[in-house]
């Protein structure tokens, strides 16, 4: 597994070396195609390390013992939600048995896209002693799972799944995270727009002794936010809702209008996409007296009504399939999974990646896009033809 994506490394660093700018990728894509007509592969909690497993035997015992027991407690409507975004009833060890690698091997094996969650911690310090490590400090347990604490204690957003239970990552503050991608992006000039999926976290789990808090995210948090993005990557690298805009009164008239700029001008740049676990009422603060998202360096996820609506996330590709379909060619940019909590890669089945990749969805998001995974099956998703982008079947000649 590993030779591999060192071996696609090497090449394009041996012609950086020689002073040379890395070949340009996906060489074959028209130029003039606009972003929102090309599909591209996608990893889900791209940071993620695995988490210390008496950690997640632990919440088992806590929460159940399944993803079906966790939506028992829920209103009926939201339960449906959960049941359609979680559709395999996984133990929590199976939903977390993903091993992603670095970020930027992950940019040398072909994604390009990539989520990463991040906390807010305006003081810092917030995240810097996890509650379940010292619960298992108390129980005589000394060897824990590697935590790296390099700047916890400072300001800034702190990339991790769920604190106290999930929180060991590559990158554990979104400044590290974003620059290993403005390096590698350095490094491929000519390279596909990067969509950056970026999960602002407020649900915490309080299931250990004097368990941590989520700091909210309220205007100042997404100030500081779209201050961060800015602190790591120029103003002109940034794909922004305003570039979409354009000249139309709002940015969903400019993407039924399919105004997304073209590849040629969007190559070696990025474009971010905030959502939150709880859905509008958790980004009123980032449209608050931006209007469309004007002035707002990210776009969020959306409805296909909403005047700022431009990114849809839809989970599951099997029971939307029509609907993404649909939305795709409408203009709109679609994320969609190819596998949901490893489940698929268990039992060694494609169907759900197949049918996510035929939706047309832009980014396809996926656990496994190397051989290898702790199930010891076959299962493997990557983008067909093995390149890192091709036009979306959404608007490919037939």
């Amino acid at each position: 597994m590993r030779s591999r994506v060192v071996h696609f490394a090497l090449s394009c660093s041996a012609l950086a070396g020689a002073s040379m700018a890395c070949a340009q990728e996906a060489a074959d894509l028209p130029p003039d195609l606009p972003i929102n007509e090309i599909q591209v592969l996608g990893t889900h909690n791209s940071y993620a390390m695995p988490a210390d497993p008496r950690l997640i035997a632990y919440a088992e015992r806590k929460m159940g013992g399944s993803m079906g027991d966790m939506a028992k407690p829920m209103p009926p409507a939201a339960a449906a939600l959960f049941r359609d975004e979680h559709p395999n009833d996984v133990t929590l060890t199976e939903a977390l048995n993903y091993r992603p690698l670095p970020l930027p091997e992950q940019l040398d094996a072909g994604v390009r896209s990539l989520e990463i969650d991040v906390n807010t911690d305006p003081e810092g310090g917030h995240f810097l002693d996890p509650a379940g490590y010292r619960y298992l400090r108390a129980q005589g347990v000394t060897d824990l799972a590697p935590f790296d604490t390099t700047d916890m204690d400072k300001p800034g957003f702190k990339v991790m799944h769920i604190p106290d239970l999930d929180f060991r990552s590559h990158c554990n503050t979104l400044v590290r995270c974003l620059t290993q991608i403005r390096t590698w992006s350095d490094a491929h000039p000519k390279h596909v727009p990067l969509f950056l999926l970026i999960e602002a976290k407020s649900q915490a789990v309080p299931i250990f002794p004097g368990a941590t808090t989520e700091p909210p995210f309220d205007a100042a948090a997404f100030a500081e936010l779209d201050r961060e993005f800015l602190s790591v990557f120029p103003r002109d690298r940034i794909i922004t809702p305003d570039d979409v805009r354009g000249t139309y009164p709002t940015l969903r008239d400019a993407v039924l209008a399919h105004h997304w700029p073209k590849l040629k001008d969007a190559r070696g740049k990025v474009m971010f996409m905030i959502l939150t676990a709880h859905g509008k009422s958790g980004t009123e603060a980032y449209i608050a007296d931006h209007p469309s998202l004007r002035g707002r360096v990210a776009f969020l996820r959306s409805d296909p009504t909403d005047d700022y609506g431009a990114f849809l996330l839809v989970d599951n590709a099997v029971t939307h399939k029509d609907e993404i379909a649909a939305n795709v060619k409408a203009g709109y940019i679609v994320r969609v999974r190819s596998d949901i909590e490893t489940y698929e890669a268990k039992v060694n089945d494609l169907t759900r990646a197949r049918t996510a990749f035929a939706t047309g969805a832009q980014v396809v998001s996926t656990d496994f896009p190397v051989p290898g995974n702790v199930y010891g099956t076959s299962y493997v998703v990557r983008l067909p033809g093995d390149s890192v982008a091709r036009i979306s079947p959404a608007f490919a000649a037939p």
